[in-house]
């Protein structure tokens, strides 16, 4: 299989643990060459600014902080029928938006063929640009959530020899120091 496949990181960097998704993206990103069949997008905060990139696509992943009342720390996999895309349960921070894109391509017969939503059920929830060190310690496990989704589609990804900065991280680690 050699599809194309969209990667996204939603969430808000600015609201600490809420941020993990685009960070996750951000972290596979940097640690390892991308190839031409996958897409990599931080879809921020707007679930409804993704309607065009969403629009008929065949695989996507999308990455991010869900609240399931389950202990902060969990991570969660979900896929297709179970994305509550009708406005069932709130699962995510961004849920409503999301449920409300994937509804709106549903009814256009737009939607993607295949979605799968990886997640983290936040820490803390502070207004700070950097992750909480328990969310630091569960990056490197949601990053390997992305690369075994990857893997299911034929895809296996190559380490870099040296990472590249990430631009949210050199961002926390400068707020951090800011406020030390």
């Amino acid at each position: 299989m050699n599809e194309k496949i969209l990667v996204i990181g939603l969430g808000s960097i600015l609201m600490q643990d809420e941020g993990i998704g685009v960070r996750a993206v951000e972290a596979l990103e940097s640690r390892y060459i991308i190839p031409d069949n996958i897409e990599i997008m931080d879809g921020g905060t707007s679930a409804m600014d993704l309607l065009q990139p969403l629009r008929n696509r065949k695989n996507v992943i999308i990455v991010d902080a869900i609240n399931t009342g389950a202990e902060p720390g969990t991570t969660i996999r979900i896929e297709n029928e179970d994305i509550p895309a009708f406005f069932q349960t709130k699962i995510s921070n961004h849920q409503l938006a999301l449920s409300d894109l994937l509804a709106t391509l549903r009814l256009n017969h737009q939607d993607p063929e295949n979605v799968v939503v990886l997640g983290l059920v936040p820490y803390h929830l502070e207004n700070k640009l950097h992750l909480s060190e328990e969310s630091i310690a569960k990056l490197n496990e949601m990053v390997e959530m992305i690369l075994t989704e990857l893997k299911l589609h034929g895809i296996e990804l190559q380490l870099r020899d040296d990472p590249l900065p990430g631009f949210w991280e050199v961002r926390a680690e400068m707020e951090e120091r800011q406020c030390a």
